[in-house]
C-alpha cells in the first residue's frame, strides 16, 4: 500500500525535483514508511512512490527497475496472488530477487507486456515506464479499490493517487462545473469527472498508454461481459463459500500486524468467521459504537467477536463526528455526501493503535442486493415497464436532487457554466452494457461502476490512508465479482430478502441471528441535529455571505431547503448534508488558491 506520483512531458521538458518532493509530500500519509523517486529530467518522466510496508517490508523499497534499467515500475496497492505468480515467472526464466509484489508486476510486464496484468488479483495502481519504448502505462484495478488520476497540463501528463498530490503542478485550478452537477444528482462525483476542471480518474479495470504522440485508454476487463449461469442452489452456495475462503486466505499474507473491521453485520462477520478458521492466533478485531442505541452496533459485533473468540476492541465515541468532516473532505479531494466516512475514520483511527491492515466487508451490498434501495425499488411495479422507462425510473430512484431542482438550486450564472442539467448520460452506457442481464443485476452493475469507485471505494482508502492503515476488501475479489455477476438476481433478492443466497451460504458460519439481522446503516442522526444544535453551522455553511458570493448557488431556495427541514415539513437531511459538503469543499481547496 502506498501513493504514486510522476508526469510525462511529450515535449521532454523537466518538472524540478522541488516540485516532485511537494507532490510526495502531499501523500505522505498514504506511505509513511518510505520515499521513492525515478526522474529522467532528459527524457521529461517522472515514477514516484510514498510507500506503507506491508510487504517485504525490508526490500520493497520502489521503484522497481529491470535489470537492465530500462523498465521502472511503481504502485499503490497490493498483489494478492504474488507467490503463486513468482512461482510461475520463475519457471519460465524470469525470477524475483525479493518477496516484493510489485517485482512480480515487473517480471510480468518484462515477459508478457501490457496484457501480463490480467493476471493479478489484487487491488492496485500501478505506473510502468518502459524507456525501451518511451512510453507510459497507468493502469488501475478492476473496480476502482485504489485511486488513481491523471490530468494533461502544457504537453505534459500528471498523475497521482491523490488530486491533491498533481495540484502543486497546476495553475489555477478550477471548478468543473459539470462534475458539481453530477454530485448534487448522485451524491457523489461520478467517475471519471473530478471537481477539478482538467482532472479525471483512470477509469477502474482500464490502463492509459501515454507516449510522445499522445495516449491511449483500453479497458482491460469487462464485468459486463459475464454470462449468467445455470445452477442448483446447493451449487451456488457451494461456490460462494469457496470463492470467499480463498479470497479471504490470500488477503492474510502481510509481513506486519493486521485484524479486520467488525460491525456484527454479515458482511464483516462472515469475513472474520473465515480469518478465525485459517489463523493460528486470535484475530484483532475493532468497532466503535455509540450512546444512542438506535445508531448502535457494538452489540452486534460483540456477539460476533464472542462466537469466534478474536481479541476485540471497541471504543463508544460522540456520535457528532462532524469537527472531522473537514478533514474528511482534505483526504477526500472531493465533497461526499455520505457522513459515514466520519465514524469510519474513527474505526480506522482505533485500528491504526495495532495493526497495519484491516479485511473489510466493502462490496458485498452491490453484488448482493443488500441495501434496502434494492427490495423498495424491485417490487413487482417495474416489470411492467418497458427498457426505457426503467432505466430513467431507477435514475430517479437514485437521484439526490431532480434535473427541476439543480434548475432552481443554481444561479443563472452557474446554470451556463453547467450547460445540460440532465444526467441521464451518465447512466445511459452503462445501462447499454448491461443490457443483457436481468434488471436487478443491471441496477447492481450501476452500482459497481458509479458508487464504489465514486463513493463507496473512497471511503475506506481516503479515511484509511488518512491513519496510514490498508484495507482489503475479499467480496471485490475479482472471481467473486465475476461469480457474483454470473447469479441471476432472483437469488440476490427473493421475496423481500436482500442478499437471499449469500445469507444461506454464511449460516452454518456465522448463525441465524447474525445472518438475518436487520441490517444498520453506518450512521449517525445528523437530520435532528440539524434542526437545533447544528442550526447556526448550517446558516453559516449555507447561507454566510462567504458562501452566498460564490455566485453558485441560489440562497432563496437554499433557506427554504433549510427552513422546511427545521420546521418539520419535510426531511431535507440529505440534500443539506450534500450543500454543505460542497461549501467544505470549496473552503479546503479553492478559497486557499
Amino acid at each position: 500500500m502506498c501513493g504514486i506520483f510522476g508526469y510525462f512531458d511529450f515535449h521532454k521538458k523537466s518538472l524540478s525535483d522541488d516540485l516532485l518532493l511537494d507532490m510526495a509530500a502531499r501523500i505522505n500519509h498514504r506511505g509513511p514508511d518510505g520515499y521513492g523517486c525515478y526522474h529522467n529530467p532528459d527524457e521529461g518522466v517522472a515514477l514516484g512512490n510514498q510507500r506503507l510496508a506491508i510487504l517485504d517490508v525490508e526490500h520493497g523499497q520502489q521503484p522497481f527497475y529491470s535489470d537492465d534499467k530500462k523498465i521502472v515500475v511503481v504502485q499503490n496497492g497490493e498483489i494478492f496472488n504474488h507467490i503463486e505468480l513468482a512461482e510461475e515467472l520463475a519457471s519460465d526464466g524470469f525470477a524475483c530477487d525479493t518477496v516484493c509484489d510489485t517485482e512480480v508486476i515487473l517480471r510480468i510486464f518484462e515477459r508478457d507486456g501490457i496484457k501480463g496484468i490480467s493476471k493479478l488479483n489484487g487491488m492496485f495502481s500501478i505506473a510502468i515506464y518502459d524507456g525501451r519504448k518511451d512510453e507510459l502505462f497507468l493502469v488501475r484495478d478492476r473496480v476502482g479499490e485504489k485511486p488513481l488520476f491523471f490530468s494533461m497540463q502544457e504537453q505534459k501528463v500528471l498523475f497521482a493517487s491523490e488530486i491533491k498530490s498533481i495540484l502543486p503542478a497546476v495553475d489555477n485550478p478550477q471548478v468543473n462545473a459539470q462534475a458539481l452537477n453530477q454530485f448534487l444528482a448522485f451524491n457523489f462525483v461520478p467517475p471519471p469527472l473530478t471537481m477539478f476542471d482538467g482532472v479525471e480518474h483512470v477509469m477502474p479495470g482500464e490502463w492509459l498508454k501515454i507516449t510522445r504522440q499522445g495516449f491511449e485508454r483500453q479497458r482491460w476487463w469487462d464485468l459486463a461481459s459475464i454470462k449468467e449461469q445455470e445452477l442448483t442452489e446447493n451449487e451456488w452456495i457451494e461456490g460462494f463459500n469457496n470463492i470467499l475462503d480463498d479470497a479471504v486466505k490470500i488477503r492474510l499474507r502481510s509481513d506486519v500486524p493486521f485484524g479486520a473491521f467488525l460491525s456484527g453485520g454479515v458482511d464483516s462477520s462472515s469475513v472474520v468467521g473465515i480469518m478465525s478458521q485459517h489463523l493460528e492466533q486470535k484475530v484483532n478485531t475493532f468497532c466503535i459504537g455509540f450512546d444512542d442505541p438506535k445508531y448502535d452496533e457494538s452489540s452486534f459485533a460483540q456477539a460476533a467477536a464472542d462466537r469466534f473468540d478474536t481479541s476485540h476492541l471497541m471504543q463508544k465515541v460522540e456520535p457528532n463526528l462532524l469537527n472531522l468532516w473537514p478533514m474528511a473532505t482534505y483526504h477526500s479531494d472531493q465533497p461526499h455526501g455520505d457522513v459515514s466516512f466520519l465514524p469510519t475514520y474513527k474505526v480506522a483511527e482505533l485500528a491504526a493503535q495495532k495493526v497495519k491492515m484491516v479485511l473489510t466487508g466493502d462490496g458485498a451490498d452491490e453484488l448482493f442486493a443488500g441495501y434496502d434501495k434494492y427490495k423498495s425499488f424491485f417490487n413487482g411495479k417495474q416489470d411492467a415497464l418497458s427498457q426505457n422507462e426503467f432505466q430513467k425510473k431507477y435514475l430517479e430512484n437514485i437521484t439526490l436532487f431532480t434535473d427541476e431542482q439543480r434548475d432552481q438550486i443554481f444561479t443563472g450564472a452557474w446554470k451556463n457554466n453547467v450547460g445540460c442539467l440532465n444526467v441521464y448520460s451518465v447512466v445511459r452506457p452503462l445501462f447499454d452494457q448491461a443490457q443483457r442481464m436481468d434488471r436487478l443485476n443491471q441496477a447492481l452493475y450501476l452500482d459497481m461502476m458509479l458508487l464504489l469507485p465514486g463513493n463507496n471505494l473512497v471511503k475506506p482508502d481516503r479515511m484509511g490512508m488518512a491513519v496510514s492503515i490498508e484495507n482489503r476488501a475479499p467480496f471485490l475479489d475479482f472471481r467473486m465479482m465475476e461469480f457474483a455477476f454470473s447469479m441471476p438476481g432472483s437469488l440476490k433478492l427473493k421475496n423481500g430478502e436482500t442478499k437471499y443466497l449469500y445469507k444461506k451460504a454464511v449460516t452454518p458460519l456465522i448463525g441465524q441471528d447474525l445472518a438475518y439481522r436487520k441490517k444498520q446503516m453506518f450512521t449517525v442522526p445528523v437530520g435532528e441535529w440539524f434542526k437545533d444544535e447544528l442550526y447556526d453551522f448550517c446558516c453559516e455553511m449555507l447561507l454566510s455571505d462567504r458562501t452566498v458570493n460564490r455566485g453558485v448557488f441560489n440562497a432563496k431556495y437554499v433557506s427554504h431547503l433549510l427552513e422546511q427541514h427545521v420546521e418539520g415539513l419535510k426531511n431535507n437531511t440529505r440534500e443539506i448534508r450534500a450543500l454543505i459538503a460542497v461549501e467544505l469543499w470549496f473552503r479546503e481547496f479553492m478559497d486557499l488558491k
